[in-house]
């Protein structure tokens, strides 16, 4: 029996359980638990089994007692024999347990899509999984698999995580069944698809995304964080500009229209004539122009100062991902003409860049030659386009 002790993320304290707590040892191991308790005083203690092998009864007396001292104690990584002692005594009713979790490797998959949370591995012809880059990403996780529950019920064709996995070589991913479907990058590179074709499966599913509404409450604001990200710039642009920035922002009307947050062709998958979204942690709700920012920035804007950039990221050349965004927009917004059209995109680039900015100045973009000078394009981009827009709705 032994207890090591670290802080999680939260700050609360983990003591970490290896071996087996039994009748022999369990006077020892009341004392360190007992203890760690009052070593680190907090409202939540976290009792980490990935290692602990077996609990006697006089194990399960020591957790009531730690209980009265620190009300709030959950257990993670319980094997199956643990979770079945607590389950069976009743103690999953008092405690919250996680069982452990099936251990996986990624090592040799095929990288079919890269995010700022993780990337995506085609695991075998049927799965893929999706590994985050935070090694505690447990919160996240169960914040993406809970907005994708809520996209499915308001009816959004979504991929459903069915379960969640530890990686071998460290960190957390998510299961996805998919039946061998393919990204719309993926048809579009191999050219089983076309530029238009692939626009208009796009934006079909997109128009039914945005059809959707949301109940009041239910998901993250898109016009709050877009007021979060001018704010930020409210030292680095000129006064009359932020002015200007922050009105058009706070004039958007509230409406509760579903939004995706990062809706590009990587994050579509298709399958047996239907495509499904997957990377549900950005889901929001607000006006389209923010989704048509996020749009253009993801085939655009990343790549006007490098095109590579926009091959890396979308594996598509610069001109491939241009003609598509154009194609996209001219679908979205309908038989409307050229002018009308470009000055939707100013609008949606307007966003972009201040998003864009935002991001690169908290990159520590100002300390280096490269990063200063692509700050310098994004705020001189903006300060064009605030001479152009004069309203953010469409």
């Amino acid at each position: 029996m032994n207890i090591t002790v670290s802080r999680g993320r939260e700050g609360n304290p983990v003591a970490k359980l290896s071996g087996r707590i039994d009748s022999v040892n369990a006077p020892e191991a009341e004392q360190m638990l007992l203890s760690v308790c009052k070593e680190n005083p907090s409202e939540t203690l976290i009792l980490d089994c990935d290692e602990l092998q077996y609990i006697s009864s006089a194990g399960l007396r020591i957790l009531l007692k730690v209980k009265r001292i620190i009300p709030d104690i959950r257990i993670i990584n319980a094997n199956l024999e643990i979770y079945e002692i607590l389950e069976m005594t009743g103690f999953t009713d008092m405690i919250k347990v996680q069982k452990a979790f099936r251990v996986l490797s990624v090592e040799g998959c095929e990288v079919i899509g890269s995010g700022s949370n993780g990337k995506v591995y085609r695991y075998d012809r049927e799965i893929i999984i999706k590994v985050f880059r935070e090694s505690d990403a447990l919160p996240q996780i169960e914040r993406e698999r809970e907005l994708a529950r809520k996209a499915f019920v308001a009816g959004i064709p979504t991929a459903i995580p069915f379960d969640v996995v530890r990686i071998e070589n460290g960190g957390y991913g998510m299961v996805f069944e998919l039946l061998d479907a393919a990204s719309l990058a993926e048809l579009l590179i191999s050219g089983e698809k076309t530029v238009d074709e692939t626009a208009q499966m796009s934006i079909d599913l997109l128009r039914l995304i945005h059809s959707q509404k949301s109940k009041p409450g239910l998901l993250p604001n898109m016009k709050r964080t877009a007021l979060g990200w001018a704010e930020f710039l409210e030292d680095f642009l000129p006064k009359t500009q932020y002015g200007k920035l922050r009105a058009l922002i706070e004039d958007v009307p509230e409406t509760t229209s579903i939004l995706h947050g990062d809706f590009h062709i990587k994050n579509i998958l298709h399958h047996d004539g239907e495509c499904l979204l997957i990377d549900m942690d950005t889901l929001c709700c607000g006006h389209p122009v923010f989704e048509l920012a996020s749009m253009y920035n993801a085939y655009c804007g990343y790549g006007e100062t490098d095109y590579s950039v926009i091959e890396n990221y979308m594996g598509i050349p610069w001109e491939t991902a241009t003609a598509f965004w154009r194609k996209s927009l001219d679908l979205y917004l309908g038989s409307v003409d050229a002018e009308t059209v470009r000055d939707v995109e100013n609008k949606a680039r307007l966003i972009g860049f201040v998003r864009m900015m935002r991001r690169k100045i908290r990159r520590n973009g100002l300390n280096t030659d490269e990063g200063r000078a692509e700050i310098r394009y994004c705020e001189d981009v903006i300060s064009e386009l605030l001479t152009k827009v004069d309203s953010l709705v469409f």
